[in-house]
């Protein structure tokens, strides 16, 4: 006797054929879903390239039309239509929207779509999910996450592999750049050894006084005379930087 998985792979096969066959019929997609059809076996199907009528039908048809894993299916459908996923992407929760916007099969419009709706419902997720966007979010995200006001929520932002060294050089540099990012990003074990982040956290004025100042040794001579001509930047910090400056030159 065949188990669940083996049953759930023939139906999937068989339900595939028969969209197959029904090619862009309407009726027959809705044929296919007047008998009741197990989630498990559903989303296996979506994730072939089933027709186009089947998929706006899908996405019409309670229970589904209301389940936002079977509609993120939809979207991330290889024959979803630019235009039903654009009016479906609004309907997904945020872990599905992560995923549309770092799935680069779709369209860029409605990755686009995916990352304002997520950087617009930002300051309603709870801590730990920011935090797990953090870790997977597409470059668009990360100025917003990097600058967060929980302190985990950064940290995960900065071991994100999507984070790009310029990216996060442009976060420090900001007129408003968190203090949390400023020490995190020096901490980091990723980005503490890298010049340029190292350069835009002596040249921020936001900077902490020692956090700075343990920067300031690494410079080389030409960074070195260009912190030391700030005037924005602390007269201690200028003058360790004059005194680097003429040690390395002695």
């Amino acid at each position: 006797m065949r188990g669940a998985p083996e049953r759930d792979a023939a139906a999937v096969d068989a339900l595939f054929a028969a969209l197959l066959r029904s090619g862009e019929s309407r009726s027959e997609a809705r044929s296919v879903l007047a008998v009741p059809l197990a989630e498990p076996v559903l989303l296996a199907l979506l994730r072939r390239a089933v027709p186009v009528a089947f998929l706006e039908q899908l996405a019409a048809t309670r229970p589904w039309s209301e389940h936002t894993r079977v509609l993120a299916c939809v979207v991330l459908s290889p024959r979803a239509p630019r235009a039903l996923s654009l009016r479906l992407v609004g309907e997904l929760g945020w872990r599905e929207l992560a995923d549309v916007a770092a799935t680069m099969r779709v369209s860029a419009a409605v990755r686009s779509r995916a990352e304002s709706l997520l950087r617009d419902r930002l300051p309603e997720m709870r801590a730990g999910d920011r935090v797990t966007l953090a870790r997977l979010a597409t470059p668009a995200l990360l100025p917003s996450l990097l600058a967060d006001a929980d302190v985990r929520v950064v940290e995960a932002a900065l071991v994100n592999p999507r984070l790009r060294e310029a990216d996060l050089v442009t976060a420090v540099r900001r007129q408003n750049a968190p203090v949390l990012l400023l020490q995190g990003a020096a901490a980091s074990s990723r980005w503490s050894a890298c010049y340029s982040v190292r350069l835009a956290i002596v040249l921020q004025p936001r900077a902490p006084l020692a956090l700075a100042l343990g920067q300031v040794s690494s410079l080389v001579p030409r960074d070195l005379k260009r912190v030391a001509g700030e005037a924005v930047l602390r007269p201690v910090l200028r003058f360790a930087a004059e005194r680097v400056l003429e040690v390395s030159r002695a």
